[in-house]
C-alpha cells in the first residue's frame, strides 16, 4: 500500500472513528459538532451515525428560536432528542408549540428535559400543546411565566406522567389548585421549586409534603405568607437534602426543631429568617451534621452560641458559611471562622 493510499485510509477510516469518541467523551458544545460535519464526508457520515451526539438541542438566548427549534427537528438525526433547552430564547410562542405538536410528536417522544425558563410568550395553550408531544417528560423548568395559570399545570399533570423535576419558580398565576395536582399526580417527584409564586398558602404546601415524600430539593425563596404550622411539618420530607427558606418571616425556632428531622439535608438557606434565634440552629447542626451550605444573613437573633454549637457537629462538612448581617456574632472575621469552620471557602452569598 503505497504513502498517499495509506494517508487516504488514514482519512477515510481512522479519522472519523478518532473523532467520535472524542465528540462523545468530550460532550463538545452543539455548534461545534455542526462545524464538524463539514470537515469531510466520511467524517460527516460517522459523526450522523452516532445518535448519542443529537440528544441535545440549545437555543439558549437565541433569536427566532421557534422557528430554528421546528428546522432542527425536521432533521432526521435529532429524532431521538431528549433535551431542549429554550432559556431565555427570543421567538418562541405558542404558535411553534403548536407545531411541535401537530408534526413533530414521533421526534418528542423521547424528551425527558424541557426547558422553557424566561419564555414569556408561552402560555396556557403552549403548555398544552407540548406536553401532549411529550408524554416522557421527567424535567420541565418555566422559570419566570407569569401567563401560565392552573389551566397550564393541569395539562403538564394529564399529559406527562413522569415528571420528577419542576421548576415553577416565578409562575404567580399559580395557586393551591395546581400544587394540589402535582402532589396528588407526581407522589415520585424530587424537587420542586416554587419561588415566589406568591398564590400558594399553607394548603398548597401541605398537600406536596403529605404526597411528596420523596422530595429532595424544596425552594420556597422570597415566600413569606407560610406559617410556622406548616413549616413544622417538614418533617416529613425525610429525603430533603436542598431547602431554600430566604424571607420565611414565620419561621421559628420550633419549626427548626422539626426541620432538623431531616437528616440528609446539605444545603439550608436561612437568609432574613429574622424570628431564627441561636437554639433553632443549634438544632440544625446537632440534626443536620451533612450539612454544607448554610446562610444566616440577616438574622440578628443569632450569637457566637450558635456557631461553637455548629462547629462541633459540621466544621468537616460546611464549605459555605454566610453570617454577614448578623450582628449579634461578634467573631465574623473570616480568620475567626477559619478557626471553626477549616473548609469554608465562601463566606457571602448575598450582596
Amino acid at each position: 500500500m503505497g504513502e498517499t493510499e495509506s494517508e487516504e485510509v488514514w482519512s477515510r477510516e481512522t479519522v472519523p472513528k478518532v473523532m467520535k469518541i472524542i465528540t462523545s467523551r468530550l460532550r463538545l458544545p452543539q455548534p461545534d459538532i455542526i462545524s464538524l460535519l463539514l470537515v469531510s464526508p466520511s467524517l460527516n457520515r460517522t459523526l450522523l451515525t452516532s445518535p448519542s451526539l443529537w440528544l441535545v438541542l440549545d437555543f439558549h438566548e437565541m433569536n427566532n428560536a421557534g422557528d430554528r427549534l421546528i428546522a432542527a427537528l425536521s432533521l432526521t438525526r435529532y429524532h431521538n432528542v431528549k433535551h431542549i433547552i429554550l432559556e431565555f430564547a427570543q421567538g418562541i410562542e405558542d404558535k411553534h408549540l403548536s407545531i411541535l405538536r401537530n408534526q413533530f410528536s414521533v421526534a418528542l417522544s423521547n424528551l425527558e428535559h424541557l426547558n422553557l425558563n424566561g419564555c414569556q410568550k408561552i402560555s396556557d395553550n403552549g403548555i398544552e400543546a407540548i406536553t401532549k408531544a411529550c408524554p416522557s417528560l421527567k424535567i420541565f423548568s418555566i422559570y419566570w411565566n407569569v401567563r401560565v395559570t392552573d389551566v397550564g399545570i393541569s395539562h403538564l399533570v394529564n399529559n406527562c406522567k413522569h415528571i420528577v423535576d419542576l421548576n415553577l419558580s416565578g409562575c404567580k398565576g399559580i395557586s393551591d389548585k395546581s400544587l394540589q395536582m402535582i402532589s396528588e399526580s407526581y407522589l415520585h417527584l424530587e424537587s420542586l421549586d416554587i419561588t415566589r409564586c406568591v398564590k400558594i398558602t399553607d394548603g398548597g404546601l401541605q398537600h406536596v409534603m403529605v404526597k411528596c415524600s420523596g422530595l429532595k430539593s424544596l425552594n420556597l425563596y422570597a415566600l413569606s405568607s407560610f406559617t410556622d404550622g406548616v413549616y413544622k411539618k417538614m418533617l416529613l420530607l425525610a429525603h430533603l437534602r436542598f431547602l431554600d427558606l430566604c424571607g420565611a418571616q414565620n419561621l421559628s425556632d420550633e419549626a427548626l426543631f422539626s426541620i432538623a428531622k431531616c437528616k440528609n439535608i446539605r444545603t439550608l438557606n436561612l437568609t432574613w429568617c429574622v424570628r431564627v434565634t441561636d437554639a433553632g440552629v443549634i438544632a440544625i447542626g446537632q440534626g443536620c451534621t451533612s450539612l454544607e451550605f448554610l446562610s444566616l444573613f440577616g438574622i440578628v437573633g443569632v450569637t457566637d452560641k450558635c456557631l461553637e454549637a455548629l462547629s462541633k457537629f459540621c466544621s468537616n462538612t460546611l464549605t459555605t458559611l454566610d453570617v454577614n448581617g448578623c450582628i449579634g456574632i461578634k467573631r465574623r472575621r473570616r480568620e475567626e471562622l477559619l478557626q471553626l469552620f477549616p473548609y469554608v471557602r465562601c463566606f457571602k452569598v448575598h450582596s
